[in-house]
């Protein structure tokens, strides 16, 4: 009897895991293109390591990252990039929307396009860079979400979470297309 519970305790335990993560994971039930909608950066390949420049280790530069293929209905787009930390938390660094439509490259420390909303790290409307605690690598994953119109918000700029931001984009998300590239800190 003690082994049955015990097993139906950690089966509850991980489902309860598994459904916790799905619900931090929200931006999983966005439209993933299969039509060509692409995002890469200039700088590296997806699936490649971070160069230090763009962590707090190097100078702190945003990717720079250009996207091909979006929807003809396409009005504004929205860029996040975040880092799933474990199954209950998500962190983000970088949340921009309301991009125009015929914008399909953010340069390197992009600044004068779109609506910046806030990150997870300090809290500020800004970019914050990757800067991992503990060892091992870490993996950080931009997206493009194509949407139908722009963004309309009711809060300020300054309570723009990344959660804020799926919900508000939940019903006019054409297609997104996702990065996800790696870094590692040294441990000193």
């Amino acid at each position: 009897m003690k082994t049955k519970l015990k097993y139906a305790t950690g089966t509850i335990i991980v489902l309860v895991g598994f459904l916790t993560f799905c619900r931090c994971n929200k931006e999983d039930n966005f439209p993933v293109s299969d039509s060509g909608f692409i995002l890469s950066s200039p700088e590296i390949a997806a699936d490649s390591l971070l160069p230090i420049d763009y962590t707090c280790d190097g100078i702190s530069a945003t990717l720079p990252l250009e996207w091909t293929g979006a929807p003809e209905k396409t009005v504004s787009f929205a860029v996040i990039m975040h880092h799933v930390a474990s199954p209950t938390e998500v962190h983000w660094y970088w949340v921009l929307y309301n991009i125009p439509a015929d914008v399909n490259t953010l340069a390197q420390n992009v600044s004068g396009i779109g609506a910046l909303g806030t990150n997870s790290v300090n809290d500020r409307t800004e970019y914050s860079p990757p800067c991992s605690q503990g060892p091992g690598i870490k993996a950080y994953t931009y997206t493009v979400y194509a949407l139908s119109q722009n963004v309309s918000l009711s809060v300020a700029p300054e309570l723009v979470t990344r959660e804020v931001l799926l919900n508000a984009i939940e019903g006019i998300t054409l297609s997104s297309s996702k990065m996800t590239v790696y870094y590692s800190r040294e441990i000193k």
